[in-house]
């Protein structure tokens, strides 16, 4: 872990914090409104992201119904709520602060992502989960050569590469498709998303005979503006094969924490 925590910064917002969101939020489903709000919190129920918490007098459309349920979440308990919307009932789908959370937490609720159709800050949609006001991704064009292997096969050998660098993961390494070898790669039905980055328009698995994971490589052929400079090319999972840059074999970093 010490030798990790060298390659890349680390997560330093602890569980629990709590922080004003400066931008105006909106929470949809069935086309209705069910909050409009410049009054939100962020929340960290654990290191990695942020959520948001709305005030519940902002509710526009809907209404709680208490499941009588209480659970402890990371900053302090809370109860479960089902959300009623018009004609659609979707249950468990928010909590309420409970005494014994932060006090700035009183009188708001935190909606489960998947439980509205689509969320706005101002006018842009945002998927996943809320980005963090504390993490930077920054695309870097570089002169950085690149190979990566798996199992002593050489999937790619790339004289240059774009950086990014992601708070709290590590480097990645995005290579043009022509230095990659695709016969050692099959297409895999992988499709991810990212607040940050967008969604992926393809993964790759290795073809060959090893215990390797399902979609070791993607590429993001639309990204997210603030990651254009990835558009079209490859990146390799640090944590599943073997990357030597510039020469230096990159030890694998573990999978991060949630």
């Amino acid at each position: 872990m010490a030798e990790e925590s060298v390659l890349h910064p680390s997560l330093i917002v602890p569980v629990g914090h709590v922080e004003p969101v400066p931008r105006r939020l909106r929470g949809m489903v069935g086309g209705h409104v069910v909050f409009d709000t410049r009054r939100a919190l962020y929340v960290w129920e654990w290191r990695a992201y942020p959520q948001f918490c709305i005030p519940i007098e902002d509710l526009v459309d809907g209404s709680l119904a208490d499941e009588g349920h209480t659970e402890k979440r990371g900053p302090g308990p809370a109860r479960r709520q089902t959300l009623r919307v018009g004609s659609e009932v979707r249950e468990g789908a928010a909590w309420v602060w409970d005494t014994g959370a932060p006090e700035r937490l009183y009188g708001t609720v935190r909606f489960e992502w998947e439980a509205l159709d689509s969320w706005f800050e101002e006018d842009e949609p945002v998927f996943v989960h809320p980005r963090s006001p504390y993490s930077r991704v920054d695309a870097l064009p570089s002169s950085s050569s690149v190979r990566v292997e798996l199992d002593g096969v050489v999937l790619a050998e790339a004289p240059h590469c774009v950086k990014l660098f992601e708070t709290g993961l590590p480097t990645r390494y995005y290579l043009d498709r022509a230095h990659i070898d695709w016969t050692r790669l099959r297409p895999s039905d992988t499709v991810t998303q990212c607040p940050y980055k967008g969604t992926t328009s393809g993964y790759w698995s290795f073809a060959g005979d090893t215990a390797a994971p399902e979609g070791i490589a993607w590429a993001y052929d639309f990204p997210t503006v603030h990651a254009s400079r990835i558009a079209g090319l490859v990146a390799f999972y640090n944590e599943h094969v073997d990357l030597t840059v510039d020469g230096t074999r990159l030890p694998r970093p573990a999978a991060p924490a949630r």
